[in-house]
């Protein structure tokens, strides 16, 4: 019976503490939550833990949280949960991996931040840099340099150029961490 309910139905359901409600919204979008997540960390039990976190999360707040739309909803709990891995330092160091995966965004159409807008975001960010820190940035991120290159390029220590990436990552990763998190305030908003 509850397999054929909208999910508008299935919310009115679950407000009315229906376990059968909740069971096959949990059966609707587990999988798809889980490849979502597992897109960007590649750790299927930290996926799992965290796709857990955000099923038993609706269940507990399913009185209060008023829900439009239910596969936003989840959409956006999920990104929000893998940014706060991201935050809490579970991936490889930030200049280690590629530049668009320092922030959550899907860079699909129905991402709320794109990859055109981060892209922007990162430029206006660099744009206040001191001007050896963002040619340096520039190098590695966009001429895709080795420290080592770059160091000869610049007759600089290597050790140097680590430094400003790290003093460079760190600064970007702070600031898109802080507009992310503002953009997942907003969408939960909507929600």
């Amino acid at each position: 019976m509850y397999a054929t309910l909208s999910d508008a139905e299935l919310l009115a359901s679950l407000k009315q503490d229906s376990k059968a409600a909740f069971d096959e919204i949990y059966k609707r979008y587990w999988q798809k939550s889980f490849n979502e997540a597992y897109k960007r960390l590649r750790e299927a039990q930290v996926c799992e833990e965290l796709i857990q976190d955000v099923f038993a999360d609706l269940w507990l707040k399913r009185v209060e949280k008023n829900i439009d739309n239910l596969e936003a909803y989840i959409n956006v709990s999920v990104r929000y949960q893998v940014f706060m891995q991201y935050k809490k330092g579970k991936r490889l160091p930030v200049f280690e991996e590629p530049l668009e995966h320092m922030a959550i965004a899907d860079t699909q159409a129905d991402s709320e931040i794109n990859l055109k807008e981060l892209k922007a975001k990162i430029e206006q960010w660099l744009e206040l840099q001191p001007e050896k820190r963002k040619e340096i940035f520039k190098m590695r991120f966009q001429e895709e340099l080795s420290t080592k290159e770059i160091s000869d390029i610049l007759g600089i220590a290597q050790k140097t150029v680590q430094n400003q990436l790290l003093t460079a990552t760190n600064h970007l990763k702070d600031t898109l961490d802080k507009a992310m998190t503002i953009s997942m305030i907003l969408m939960a908003m909507k929600s």
